[in-house]
């Protein structure tokens, strides 16, 4: 795929993202971060709806930050406010956005599903403001499997990460409840992976039809019966964590399809709880984390 670009131009950075050291309140924080700035400048981009704390809009003076919190200032516009009950977005710049997805919500159409999708959402979403906004997949997650997934607001960011994913991509982390007790408690599980034609994942020894997986787990807390994981990729192929728990003997909790006859919370028991990724043009080291979802940890103690 070739890329038009224009010689020598570059995107117009119309934002801009701080990291929180320590406790401070809003106002303070940003007269320190933008000395550059007067004081009626930065207080007009509270009172408009600039001001984003972890990709939630921000106009109290006094909001307290703590360490690691995100604030992000678009320089050009007020935030909208996004509500949606099935997906959250917690970071958006004018290049991309990282959202909390729901259980149960596909991430982008199927043949039987054309609307009701992550990616349909939140190009809705994008529309409102901008009717020719385009949104573009970059990486997708089961339609049971809740929490962390990316899109690019352009072909070029969706080129440069799905591109150089092994480089950009540094940390994907999952927390899933498994059957019974994995052992060892820490380890990885490798294989090869192919799919058959009803579009099955599952492991083979024929490395010329498979392609590498490696999943690194560890165990957070278990009971008589399940068993709380948090599960690390090395690599990111189709189903990999699902393939795994299941040839390991632990499927994952509510995962009928590949063997598990366990279904406490009535879901597949799966969530990306962690994305940490290099960003496509400022360079920033982004990580991203949600909390483990609570019936999680109320099923496995």
């Amino acid at each position: 795929m070739r890329l038009k670009r224009n010689k020598g131009a570059k995107p117009k950075n119309t934002t801009n993202t701080t990291i929180v050291t320590e406790v401070d309140s809003l106002l303070s924080y940003l007269f320190k971060t933008y000395s550059d700035k007067s004081k009626t400048t930065v207080k007009s981009w509270l009172s408009h709806r600039q001001v984003a704390i972890n990709g939630n809009p921000e106009t109290a003076f006094d909001a307290p930050l703590a360490p690691g919190d995100r604030v992000l200032i678009n320089f050009e516009k007020g935030f909208k406010v996004f509500k949606n009950n099935r997906i959250k977005i917690v970071y958006e710049d004018e290049f991309l956005i990282v959202a909390n997805k729901g259980y149960g919500l596909l991430s982008v159409s199927s043949d039987r599903i054309k609307e009701k999708t992550a990616y349909h959402i939140l190009s809705d979403y994008l529309k409102e403001d901008n009717p020719s906004a385009k949104l573009f997949v970059i990486h997708r997650l089961d339609r049971d499997t809740s929490g962390l997934i990316m899109f690019a607001k352009s072909e070029e960011i969706q080129f440069k990460l799905q591109h150089s994913w092994n480089e950009m991509v540094l940390d994907r982390r999952y927390v899933a409840v498994i059957s019974g007790h994995i052992d060892p408690a820490e380890g990885e599980i490798s294989s090869y992976l192919a799919e058959n034609s009803v579009h099955h994942v599952y492991s083979t020894s024929d490395k010329e039809n498979g392609q590498f997986a490696l999943t690194k787990y560890k165990t957070l807390q278990k009971n008589s019966r399940l068993s709380l994981v948090e599960v690390q990729l090395a690599t990111g192929r189709k189903n990999q964590i699902r393939v795994h728990m299941s040839e390991s003997g632990h499927p994952i909790a509510g995962d009928k399809r590949y063997g598990s006859k366990e279904n406490p919370l009535g879901r597949l028991s799966l969530h990306a709880f962690r994305l940490r990724f290099v960003h496509p043009i400022t360079r920033q080291d982004m990580l991203f984390e949600t909390p483990i979802p609570p019936q999680f940890v109320k099923v496995t103690r």
